[in-house]
């Protein structure tokens, strides 16, 4: 296929070097298939918006068929997106060597010219955050408390492969409900490793630049950008809170004094009421144990001293009932609040900007990347 380009001759070489060093790094990944521009063009008949299923910070998501019938995930990094070639390797590299029911697996990618393609399996319902907190197409899924039991036993899974099975292990770094797929039978599976890092045997964590979603960013993480397994499971213990109480963590439409879930958690907590905050939309058709105990699950998850937090393989014997909680000590959670964040980190030159991205009181950090959040059939 001929590609022209244009500009100085300097950029149009560095560009073609650039091109041609990222395709022979990936001919070298086993079970990556290097797709031509040409035939993803074809798949998401040019990139119809008709077919776009989402937008973010990094890009955008199109629903695709493949040469073979197939449908598939389709994410276009943009040209002037803040996910350089690195994070396209780094979301590579990582999810081509992992197997897991609870992982999104990659089918491959695209390298032409300035284009940076990824191809993913289409995933029939969308993403927990659409699903949990509403969006066109699924206001009819019945989402019970086993439902959501099973998916945030099935995101711990995940995770706890990602930190203790895979070598060397994988801090995730953006550990969010958009970033949870769902598959056709609301089976969870984590997606988007744009930010994930490895963590070597002999290293305790990863310094790197503040990255993530605003309300699910550990506080040691925000303030001194050292990424650890810790940090991962501080977002998801911020996570099974919005599963079980059905709402996000931080929504600034409430009173002034509500805006801040895991505020709340901890105010119930300690007045013994954690009941009153499980998702009134389950109308009481749930577990009463259970529910507290993932309630309390999340609290643990998020305590302000990070050694304090269980690992991700605990969690999920604390989710399944294998471990009794009952006997815990549940120390104060770690909260951010934006003020700090804002002055601390966000402040600081060189680092992260954060900016209001939705109504419901989200914010992302710029570097948050693309979160797959409407992969959906527009047809249901």
């Amino acid at each position: 296929m001929t590609c022209f380009c244009f500009g100085p001759k300097r950029n149009r070489d560095s560009s073609a070097a650039q091109t041609i060093a990222v395709v022979e790094e990936i001919s070298n990944i086993p079970n990556v298939r290097l797709y031509s521009y040409e035939e993803l063009r074809k798949a998401t008949e040019n990139f119809r918006s008709e077919n776009k299923l989402g937008q973010g910070g990094f890009g955008s998501v199109y629903k695709g068929r493949l040469g073979n019938g197939t449908l598939a995930a389709i994410k276009v990094l943009s040209m002037d997106s803040s996910q350089g070639t690195r994070e396209f390797l780094a979301e590579i590299n990582v999810i081509s060597v992992i197997n897991h029911d609870n992982l999104v697996k990659l089918r491959g990618c695209c390298v032409e010219g300035q284009h940076r393609i990824l191809v993913y399996p289409y995933l029939e319902n969308s993403s927990l955050d659409k699903m949990l907190f509403g969006g066109r197409g699924h206001r009819n899924i019945q989402f019970n408390w086993q439902t959501r039991r099973k998916i945030c036993i099935g995101i711990a899974q995940g995770l706890a492969f990602l930190h203790e099975e895979v070598q060397p292990h994988v801090i995730h770094r953006d550990i969010k409900a958009s970033n949870i797929l769902l598959d056709k039978d609301l089976n969870p599976k984590i997606a988007d490793f744009g930010l994930a890092r490895l963590l070597p045997a002999h290293l305790t964590h990863v310094s790197t630049r503040v990255a993530g979603t605003v309300g699910y960013l550990a506080p040691e993480f925000a303030i001194r950008g050292q990424a650890t397994r810790r940090t991962d499971i501080y977002s998801f213990g911020v996570l099974l809170l919005e599963i079980v109480c059905g709402r996000y963590n931080i929504n600034r439409r409430l009173p002034a004094e509500e805006p801040y879930l895991l505020e709340m958690v901890w105010e119930h907590h300690e007045k013994g009421q954690l009941l009153e905050l499980v998702d009134i939309s389950l109308r009481e058709d749930f577990v009463t144990e259970q529910a507290c105990r993932y309630l309390k699950i999340g609290l643990l998850c998020t305590q302000d001293m990070p050694k304090l937090r269980p690992s991700m393989a605990t969690v999920v014997k604390m989710l399944t009932g294998e471990i009794d909680i009952s006997d815990q000590t549940i120390s104060r959670p770690g909260m951010l609040s934006e003020f700090m964040l804002r002055k601390d980190v966000l402040g600081k030159k060189g680092e992260s900007t954060a900016e209001n991205s939705s109504s419901s009181g989200h914010m992302d950090t710029s570097y948050a990347t693309i979160t797959f959040d409407s992969i959906f059939d527009r047809s249901n």
